[in-house]
């Protein structure tokens, strides 16, 4: 409910009667400050006049003045710079570290808006506001989705730029781990990240133009060359197959050549409810033809400007072996083994835009950055169930900007019932009151 009080300030809903601290001085507000989301009091830099003299400090707020000691504040130092302490309820005077008493004032949280904010947060119904969404103007929704795009973005380059320290400023690199990363499709995304970040690249690079070496690297370093990475209804029929056989051999030689750390325990590569065409066996070989076709290199995939080049840098399709069987030993009927167009989308939407955008801010190069939003504008919206359900609610959904925006509101808003900083739920409570 403290949230609902920093809410209440923050939009200055005020009682309709002239203002005074709980002693009965005049108090106006002059600027409410800054809403501060870290450590510290809760608004920097506000300005008000208290009794006739103009103060220019912080504000903090609590539900009851007691919580002001709860906290701890009367010992902390970085509280001294509070000029006003804001309560729904004053049951004690306060003081700050220095010793000097702190003016309060007491602010009611409207009985409406605080019945409509319990309504938002224990309603189980989703979208929790779904019933004023298609009356809402057009460019209140507009710039909240354009707002809500570019958090996204910026989250996701950030987790890039991130992965790019880490790898000692490496593009090519970060740009192949997030890519392998993407290709888990969500399910297999943490260990498709960590075979890519343990793929011996050196060693890939001098044998990148044989497609069975580099297929014997990529599947033996995912540790799905081992017995133990069989699945015991394709036991029998894997042991007799040539092709494995080879497999294992070359994996063999190459790592004593190169002399590799042992492969990654494949019990981390989760099978249960995938679809053979997901199956990591098939996601790693799409992988070796793209390196071995050199399409997807970090430069080339920043520099495309369409939707029609980046699918053609993307289209794979493993080798022969490969178009007939999902696992060793096993043929399948379904020749179908290349990355499909919507995979593409996906590949692009979650691997390329990010790389591109966090170029763009790494080096001050708004091009990029605006090229990654026309890449995104170019694609079709993703269909999963967050998507279909905004939909129902009247939302025009037109490209994958929109679903990328309306993904994000999900996860950061609506999952957190965090509807006071989500402007549909300021729509809510501001109609509502």
């Amino acid at each position: 409910m403290e949230k609902l009080l920093h809410y209440i300030w923050k939009q200055r809903i005020l009682p309709l009667k002239e203002l005074r601290t709980t002693d009965g001085q005049p108090l106006e507000i002059l600027d409410q400050g800054l809403h501060n989301h870290d450590a510290g009091p809760d608004f920097f830099n506000a300005k008000l006049k208290i009794g006739g003299t103009l103060w220019v400090g912080n504000v903090e707020l609590h539900l009851r003045s007691s919580d002001w000691f709860r906290h701890g504040h009367e010992k902390d130092a970085a509280y001294n710079s509070v000029i006003l302490h804001v309560v729904c309820e004053a049951d004690r005077e306060v003081e700050t570290a220095d010793g000097r008493r702190l003016p309060q004032m007491e602010l009611p949280i409207p009985d409406d808006i605080r019945q409509k904010y319990n309504t938002l947060r224990q309603t189980e119904d989703y979208p929790r506001c779904w019933h004023i969404i298609p009356s809402l103007p057009s460019l209140t929704v507009h710039s909240w989705m354009s707002a809500l795009l570019f958090e996204r973005l910026q989250q996701r380059s950030e987790r890039c730029l991130s992965r790019l320290d880490a790898l000692h400023g490496d593009w090519e690199r970060m740009a192949w781990v997030t890519l392998s990363r993407n290709f888990g499709f969500g399910i297999n995304g943490d260990p498709f990240e960590q075979w890519a970040t343990q793929l011996p690249l050196h060693a890939c690079a001098k044998h990148r133009d044989d497609l069975f070496q580099l297929e014997a690297l990529f599947l033996g370093t995912a540790g799905l060359l081992t017995p133990e990475s069989i699945p015991n209804s394709a036991k029998e029929a894997a042991e007799k197959d040539d092709y494995l056989k080879r497999l294992r051999a070359e994996y063999t030689y190459l790592s004593h050549k190169f002399s590799l750390n042992p492969p990654m325990p494949a019990h981390l590569w989760r099978f249960l409810r995938l679809r053979p065409l997901n199956f990591p066996h098939l996601r790693l070989v799409q992988l070796a033809r793209l390196y071995n076709k050199e399409t997807a290199g970090f430069n080339t995939l920043i520099q495309a400007s369409s939707r029609e080049e980046l699918h053609k840098a993307l289209d794979t399709a493993p080798s022969d072996y490969w178009q007939s069987h999902y696992l060793f030993g096993l043929a399948s009927k379904n020749n179908a083994k290349c990355l499909s167009a919507t995979s593409r989308d996906l590949i692009i939407i979650n691997t390329v835009v990010p790389l591109l955008f966090a170029h763009g801010i790494r080096t001050d190069n708004e091009e990029e950055q605006t090229r990654a939003i026309s890449i995104l504008e170019q694609l079709k919206p993703e269909a999963n169930y967050i998507i279909r359900q905004w939909q129902k609610c009247g939302l025009n959904v037109e490209s994958a900007a929109d679903s990328q925006a309306l993904i994000q509101l999900k996860r950061e808003y609506c999952d957190r019932i965090d509807c006071l900083r989500c402007r549909f739920g300021f729509e809510y409570l501001k109609r509502q009151s």
